[in-house]
């Protein structure tokens, strides 16, 4: 929606309200000088105490500021304005989450850089004259290089004359080069006009549903759900294109946008250009440039992680929700929120479909769904004739590895008939390193985190040379040659197995094989991710060994076997959801298997066969599963049934952690349906040097949480070197 310029246009001599993307209470009031004008949503520049930001147009001001008082604004940039749907969208998040509105701000100018004006781009042609040089061998070489060719930066020139920089710029100073402005190539976006694949009539009818919420341009909430393989992606695409060919433009988000190789090359296929990209591991320049493209309406569809969602788009038509039950949309520092369920709020304040996909939509999208608040599509089947792999359960206990060993003797021969045929097979184990544990045989001292309380886990370099790594912190250290407890000298355990671990004990089974180890530790960005990919799908590798990040969308045709070394592995701890988040992974990651003609095998390792979970995963029986979880929920007034918030008291004095923590105790809310739980340590007590207590309070789904939590810390003096961390709906328990 574009606010009309007599509705928001405010002149010299007024007061407006100015937002900064700093954690404060609010607005600021600043004073409009003679001479300028400007409308809300402009970015203008404005003292701040001795030094100048950058803030946003946010209304008039609050005229609480006396005259005297009042400073000017200094100036309005040459950016476009924060439209009117992100302004909305910002003021929301910030009320929900409980936490400052310029904090929420400071998402949305990610970018300081992008609302600079653009640097003057130069290339250098050969003068008309011919002035009087010192000619030497590299001189003459940049100017034959110039001779036929077209004008080049000086960068270019120098590499292709293969001369130093400093040559270039001699040449310009001596007059024999000239500077010609460079102007930014046109935009080339996605062009919806392309055709599609061949549907099946399956994935025709959802496509044409979708391209039908896409045309309506009104709010709705659609879950597509359907097995992997099924063509979820060439499905939603529909959709994309219908909102392309309506002006419109579109965000879809991933939840690893590093590792998303495969889906940006079957857009680009689809589409015949790629999308914008916005993720972490972005250059600089590049951040700076998708941010201007989208704030101009130039890019016409961004793919993106979490972040992606307060971009300024204009025009925004659909979002695209892509692995919808993963949990890394949620985030845990800063500003915490759920990106999934902000993008619902996106599309609701400014009235546009939004689709939902996933092959195991979380329990509160499928209870949405069933209570008729999300529509609902169902693909059931795998695309062109694929079957969706046998999956069986290996009873560890029964069919127990050999000791020193991880995988059972029935992996170990399917594994082997599996290279015998020329397939591939990926083995499965949520855990990074090569031991999640290192400890002393003689008296049992487990090496720790010196900053966290976490143990430290050990990796192994190709060398050899075991290195300790806390992942919580990053925290770093080399094995001592010593126990720190007992001193006893070279008696270290590596206790459990890890990736690395994994990878070892293959390279002694199946010593000819080529096997590789997907792991974030070294999958490093998207041309890293995007490599690995090629050399699979081009059958440079025979064995995949991975953690969730191999878990997530891709497709590899010779890929047949899938054996998941530790099935019980996130069935620990007490989450709330962690038979759900177990299920999701152990579906997700067997999807990987026999997606195209060739049949995939599925083999769990478990010491827990009679688990539900296990139960459903082999039976298929995903609504049973469902069910009975959302039973469980029911039953205990839990999310979606009731209402969450977390509490994360922190610092680095313990003492002075722990008082605050009791004084919330204290002045926690009391009433019918309102339950306050802690203060307590942590499950992870200590992380980054910094003591943490946790208190939870639940209420019924229709309590006014924001209006209890708000009260709540409002009756309670918080000393600014203590942390008090709000999560709204809370995922993470640690």
């Amino acid at each position: 929606m574009v606010e009309s310029p007599a509705k928001s246009s405010h002149a010299a001599g007024t007061r407006i309200a100015v937002l900064l993307p700093l954690p404060l209470g609010g607005a600021y009031d600043y004073r409009i000088p003679q001479g300028l004008t400007v409308n809300t949503g402009d970015f203008v520049q404005v003292p701040l105490g001795v030094r100048r930001a950058i803030g946003v147009v946010w209304g008039p001001g609050h005229g609480d500021v006396a005259e005297h008082r009042m400073k000017d604004v200094l100036g309005r940039l040459a950016v476009p304005p924060v439209p009117a749907a992100i302004r909305r969208f910002i003021d929301w998040v910030a009320a929900y989450t409980l936490y400052p509105p310029g904090a929420v701000l400071k998402m949305a100018m990610s970018v300081p850089d992008a609302l600079e004006p653009p640097k003057q781009q130069f290339a250098y042609s050969l003068t008309s004259s011919d002035p009087i040089i010192k000619m030497t061998a590299a001189r003459r070489r940049v100017l034959e290089a110039l001779k036929d060719g077209p004008p080049r930066a000086s960068t270019d020139l120098a590499r292709e004359a293969a001369v130093s920089p400093s040559v270039v710029t001699g040449l310009i100073k001596a007059g024999a080069l000239q500077a010609v402005e460079i102007n930014p190539p046109p935009v080339c976006g996605p062009d919806w006009r392309l055709p599609g694949p061949d549907l099946s009539p399956t994935q025709s009818v959802a496509a044409a549903d979708l391209e039908k919420q896409a045309a309506g341009q009104a709010f709705s909430v659609t879950v597509l759900d359907g097995v992997p393989g099924s063509g979820k992606t060439e499905v939603y695409f529909q959709a994309v294109a219908e909102t392309l060919k309506r002006g419109h433009q579109v965000l879809v988000l991933l939840p690893e946008i590093a590792l998303s190789a495969q889906w940006l090359a079957r857009f680009e296929r689809r589409f015949g250009q790629p999308p914008a990209v916005w993720h972490s591991e972005l250059p600089a320049a590049l951040r700076r440039d998708t941010w201007r493209a989208v704030a101009a309406g130039q890019a016409s569809v961004v793919v993106g992680a979490r972040s992606s969602l307060f971009l300024p788009f204009p025009d925004l038509g659909l979002i695209v929700v892509d692995e919808e039950h993963e949990s890394a949309f949620k985030q845990e520092e800063g500003v915490v929120y759920n990106a999934r369920d902000m993008a619902v709020v996106r599309a609701s304040l400014d009235d546009f479909p939004i689709i939902l996909a996933s092959a195991t939509p979380s329990l509160e999208t499928a209870v949405n769904v069933d209570k008729g608040r999300y529509r609902g599509l169902h693909l059931p089947d795998r695309h062109a004739g694929a079957e969706l792999p046998d999956m069986a359960l290996i009873d560890v206990r029964e069919d127990a590895p050999p000791r020193g060993r991880w995988l059972s003797p029935t992996l170990v021969s399917a594994l082997q008939a599996t290279f015998n045929a020329g397939e591939q097979a990926m083995l499965f184990l949520n855990r990074r390193g090569y031991a999640p544990l290192t400890l002393c045989r003689t008296c049992g001292h487990r090496l720790q985190c010196p900053n966290c309380t976490a143990w430290l886990v050990e990796h192994r370099q190709k060398s050899g040379a075991s290195r300790l790594q806390c992942h919580h912190c990053g925290y770093g250290a080399t094995l001592p040659e010593a126990c720190p407890s007992c001193q006893s000298a070279g008696n270290f355990a590596a206790c459990g197995p890890g990736v690395e671990r994994l990878a070892e004990e293959v390279a002694d089974l199946f010593p000819d094989i080529r096997t590789e180890i997907a792991a974030s530790d070294n999958i490093a960005g998207p041309k890293a991710a995007a490599e690995l990919v090629r050399r699979i799908e081009g059958h440079e590798i025979d064995l995949i060994i991975g953690t969730q990040i191999v878990a997530k969308g891709y497709h590899f045709p010779m890929l047949t076997l899938v054996g998941v070394v530790d099935a019980d592995l996130g069935l620990s701890g007490g989450d709330l959801r962690a038979a759900e988040r177990t299920y999701q992974l152990l579906y997700q990651v067997a999807g990987r298997a026999g997606r195209a003609d060739r049949a995939g095998r599925v083999l769990v390792q478990t010491f827990m066969p009679e688990h539900p979970v296990m139960q459903a995963l082999v039976g298929g029986d995903r609504e049973r599963f469902l069910a009975a979880e959302t039973k469980a929920r029911k039953d205990a007034h839990m999310p979606p049934f009731g209402k969450l918030a977390a509490l994360v008291v922190s610092g680095t004095d313990a003492r002075r952690v722990d008082q605050v923590a009791f004084a919330l105790g204290r002045a926690a809310p009391r009433g019918d349906g309102v339950t306050v739980l802690g203060p307590a340590p942590a499950p992870l007590a200590m992380v980054r040097g910094r003591h943490r207590r946790r208190m939870l309070i639940k209420t019924g789904r229709h309590a006014n949480m924001q209006k209890l939590v708000s009260g709540w810390l409002g009756r309670v003096d918080i000393p600014k070197n203590v942390r008090v961390q709000i999560d709204i709906d809370p995922y993470s328990f640690l």
